[in-house]
């Protein structure tokens, strides 16, 4: 696998900065850091990042802050660090978008395996081309496989993660059928676990939040008490 990464690391800790720098760069990635979100977001106007390395406690804007702002506009995976080890802070940086969590302080080793793990999980979350893939319609919405793109009618794009992605195909495409959480991860991740493979439910609530018209009324990703999810609107496919 190419290791020729594009890495934003973002921490207001000067020390941690060069230390992660120093460890990404002699494991052939190309490192970019930023002591505070403003730089990051300035720095990312330039350096286009694979992958962040985003702090959750920072002076000023704080991570989660940061991270849920910039999931607006796109989908670069994010590893959160942060000192704090308690379930909470996990599911929280989940549930703003992050792909993956790690408590200071981190065995540098580790971090450049996850840094690997998250992108590979993220480039084979893509499909493989498919000229006879079809487009799938559900209310106001467009999914596209092939394009891993999913449009309002509006032409309004949906930004999604390729993880939230991976999930919403796996429901639409398997609509109207009952799939446990199992089943999801087996449809959504493939091969590749990893230690939040049960954040199945973080991604579902992320997942209605942008296209549910009332997230806590569901039309589309019904839950299914003690049996997983079901994608209950009607799909319709399009052919190529």
């Amino acid at each position: 696998m190419d290791t020729s990464f594009r890495i934003l690391v973002v921490d207001d800790d000067a020390d941690i900065l060069s230390l992660t720098e120093g460890v990404l760069a002699r494991n052939g990635m190309t490192v970019q850091t930023a002591c505070s979100a403003a730089a990051a977001e300035t720095a990312l106007d330039s350096f286009p990042a694979d992958l962040i390395v985003l702090d959750l406690m920072m002076e000023g804007e704080d991570g989660l802050s940061f991270c849920r702002r910039l999931r607006t506009r796109s989908n670069v995976p994010i590893i959160m660090l942060t000192a704090l080890a308690e379930d909470v802070d996990r599911i929280v940086g989940l549930e703003v978008g992050a792909d993956d969590y790690m408590p200071k302080p981190f065995n540098p080793r580790e971090l450049v395996a996850r840094i690997k793990s998250v992108l590979r999980r993220s480039r084979n979350g893509a499909p493989e081309q498919d000229p006879t893939q079809p487009t799938f319609a559900f209310g106001p919405f467009r999914l596209n496989p092939n394009e891993m793109s999913l449009i309002h009618e509006a032409d309004r794009v949906i930004h999604l993660t390729s993880g939230e992605f991976a999930l919403l195909a796996a429901l639409v495409t398997h609509a109207p059928q009952v799939l446990s959480r199992d089943r999801l991860l087996d449809l959504s991740r493939g091969a590749v676990p990893n230690q939040f493979d049960r954040s199945i439910d973080s991604q579902i609530s992320r997942l209605r939040s942008k296209i549910e018209p009332n997230p806590r009324r569901p039309d589309y990703i019904k839950t299914v008490r003690n049996l997983g999810y079901a994608f209950a609107a009607r799909v319709t496919r399009i052919p190529v």
